[in-house]
């Protein structure tokens, strides 16, 4: 089973972000669960969302604390809380960030993993026109990964978005070319 926690705010499509990754696993055959974990907070405070898949039924209901991989919308979240905490030795956070990885790291202090980087706000206003990252960062995910299907996603897409799901589409694609992958140092 692989677990996935996601950083966001309130309102940038975290929840979402959680549901399209479960929809377009279960479209593979996959069992799949997704699920937010958030209180009274509201449109632009820190949220989390989870999502684990497998190929057997998952039992369990608990919040994630240790993931194979973190997907963070917003990129000033790490600077004000330890979006890799518990996250695991082999696995991979997926970050939206215009900085180097050089620099990406410094934020992150003692993370030494595999990273993935995509500049998901500047896709998603060029190809969306508005500054909400999820589906873009779905991309970089797709890439960084190979969990899902791309044609899986986007199918996903559509079913969530009908006719808004074209641009969601192009934000995807454009994160699959242009997200950059290091390994651990």
């Amino acid at each position: 089973m692989v677990e996935i926690r996601i950083h966001g705010r309130g309102g940038q499509g975290a929840v979402t972000s959680a549901e399209l990754i479960a929809v377009a696993a279960i479209n593979e055959g996959k069992f799949a669960q997704a699920f937010p974990s958030f209180g009274p907070e509201r449109r632009g405070a820190p949220v989390q969302a989870f999502a684990r898949i497998g190929e057997e039924r998952i039992r369990t209901r608990e919040k994630i604390y240790h993931p194979d991989i973190i997907l963070v919308l917003d990129p000033s979240l790490p600077k004000i809380t330890k979006v890799t905490e518990g996250l695991k030795e082999d696995g991979i956070a997926i970050l939206n960030s215009h900085l180097s990885e050089e620099e990406v790291r410094k934020i992150l202090g003692d993370y030494k993993g595999k990273l993935a980087l995509v500049n998901a706000t500047k896709i998603a206003i060029e190809e969306i026109g508005v500054p909400i990252t999820n589906t873009t960062m779905l991309g970089a995910l797709l890439k960084a990964t190979g969990l899902i299907e791309v044609k899986s996603m986007e199918e996903a897409l559509k079913e969530r978005f009908g006719k808004l799901a074209e641009k969601n589409i192009k934000a995807l694609h454009r994160a699959l070319e242009e997200t950059q992958i290091y390994k651990g140092v």
